[in-house]
């Protein structure tokens, strides 16, 4: 039987998902130049000079040269890149990275921007010897303006402390990721991250009023606005929007940040059917309208893979599919009226078998945390393909199936789990250790599959280094023209995060 439970609003803390530290027994993966085969850029070596100049600009504790100091910066997440960057800087102000991009520009030195180092695509971590310049340091909040409801920081502010703040002002943060405790601004910005609230409130296309960017060459572009509307000839701000660092630098962001929602509601349901998902959510959009913030859709092995490797215990009993729905609004008995209506409509219907509903905090957070940790779950003691892709909802499961059937008897299981409200499904291939069969089976096939079904290859976690030779899956060779007319205009030197975002005949 489905109750509803007083609501309040409620920010949790999620478990970091990067480990800033690895064990040294820890079986690393192998460096990206064996594993993928590619060739160094005509970059120069750093040298004891370079170093020298960077201390003068920058404390030594600021300028990382031990091994086991750099090692964490030169892996992913995902443990399926590593570079042998055997620098690593991290200023605090944009003069320092703009010194910092200068020299490195006039020396041909490689540099690879990161932010907390949360990809999945390794876009933040080198691939060679790139210097590895980090925002860690670069977390000043500058300005929360609750009249006009924006935040102002620096780019390597992390997004849950930047959740914290704005709630002191009765506002939230547009985007919600379970990487929240380690992802940092600038880097959500620089991939155009997506998350759990981009049904409610968008991409940050629309979010982000400015940004701060420091060119290849150093010069500084003051895009900064508290705006929505700034209508004031090209928005040059879109440009670093998703580039993934290879057109600039961010330093700072200016987010529009919606007023904080006083009545929220979470269910869980249980549905025998990835039809009755659809149905389900189709009645989700009608029924609940304007307060139906987000949508979520997991199958029964991505469940699975949270509450074993975490031991959480499920909201309800086992079914093949589950969906997490969460709504947002500022009246609490209407909020409950809309929901109560739409939870009798589709049980009635036979599309939901089984449900729990609560806006108690506590009951909340452990609704949520089984899907915002699968994320990490799938990696805890193996070794898991991720797969971030758009496509009609109508194939969006089809996905799913057509993976298992083309992994066949290998030693792998496959399960998928996502933000149906938005079409963005997380395809997940998970198996003991890297294997290069299982890979081999995997790719160009999901992006093959992907293209005809007219989707994308990337839904939210960009290009970065893993997707370079499939971007021609979803972009047109004209397309790849301009992108490179714009990436030699910003960055003539290709110093900026090189072998990223584009394939390498189009650098």
């Amino acid at each position: 039987m489905l109750s509803s439970l007083r609501v309040r609003n409620i920010v949790w803390k999620q478990a970091s998902l990067i480990k800033r530290s690895y064990n040294a027994s820890a079986q690393l993966p192998d460096l990206t130049k064996d594993r993928y085969q590619v060739k160094r850029g005509d970059y120069s070596q750093v040298t004891d000079a370079d170093v020298g100049f960077f201390q003068s600009i920058l404390e030594n504790s600021r300028v990382l040269l031990d091994e086991s100091d750099t090692q964490s910066y030169n892996i992913d997440f995902m443990k399926s890149v590593r570079g042998f960057s055997r620098v690593v800087l991290k200023p605090k102000t944009t003069e320092e990275v703009s010194g910092i991009l200068r020299y490195c520009n006039d020396r041909k030195l490689a540099v690879c921007p990161q932010g907390g180092n949360t990809g999945l695509v390794g876009g933040s971590v080198p691939v060679f010897d790139e210097i590895v310049v980090s925002t860690q340091l670069m977390n000043r909040i500058d300005n929360i303006d609750e009249l006009s409801g924006t935040l102002e920081c620096q780019s390597g502010c992390i997004l849950e402390q930047l959740e914290q703040a704005v709630s002191e002002k009765g506002l939230c943060m547009p985007l919600d990721l379970g990487a929240k405790g380690s992802c940092h601004i600038g880097g959500n910005v620089s991939t155009n991250a997506g998350g759990i609230r981009l049904l409610r409130y968008g991409n940050l296309h629309g979010s982000v009023l400015g940004v701060e960017a420091v060119k290849a060459d150093g010069t500084v572009l003051d895009l900064m606005s508290n705006f929505k509307k700034d209508n004031t000839g090209y928005h040059l701000k879109h440009m670093f929007i998703g580039s993934e660092g290879t057109l600039g630098f961010l330093t700072k962001v200016s987010i529009f940040c919606p007023t904080a929602s006083r009545a929220i509601n979470v269910a869980f349901l249980g549905l025998e059917s990835y039809d009755a998902v659809l149905k389900t959510f189709l009645a989700a959009k009608r029924d609940l309208g304007e307060i139906l913030s987000s949508c979520e859709m997991i199958d029964q092995e991505a469940l699975d893979c949270s509450l074993n490797a975490f031991n959480l215990r499920s909201p309800i009993s086992k079914y093949p599919f589950y969906m997490l729905i969460e709504t947002s609004g500022s009246r609490m008995d209407h909020d409950e009226e809309k929901l109560n209506n739409f939870l009798q409509h589709v049980m009635e219907k036979r599309l939901v078998l089984d449900g729990t509903v609560t806006n108690e905090p506590g009951k909340m957070k452990a609704i949520w945390e089984p899907r915002e940790t699968i994320g990490s779950a799938m990696f805890e003691d193996c070794y898991s393909f991720s797969y971030d892709i758009s496509v009609p909802l109508k194939n969006f499961y089809d996905m799913v199936e057509a993976t298992k059937k083309q992994i066949g008897s290998l030693p792998a299981t496959v399960f998928g789990f996502g933000h149906i409200g938005d079409s963005n499904l997380h395809l997940i291939v998970k198996c003991k250790e890297y294997d290069t069969e299982i890979h081999r089976r995997l790719e160009p096939f999901v992006y093959e599959y992907t293209s005809k079904l007219c989707g994308s290859i990337s839904s939210e976690h960009g290009i970065g280094f893993l997707k370079t030779n499939y971007l021609k899956y979803s972009k047109k060779s004209e397309c790849f023209d301009v992108m490179k007319e714009v990436k030699r205009l910003m960055d003539p030197n290709g110093i900026l995060n090189p072998y990223k975002v584009l394939p390498k005949k189009f650098v």
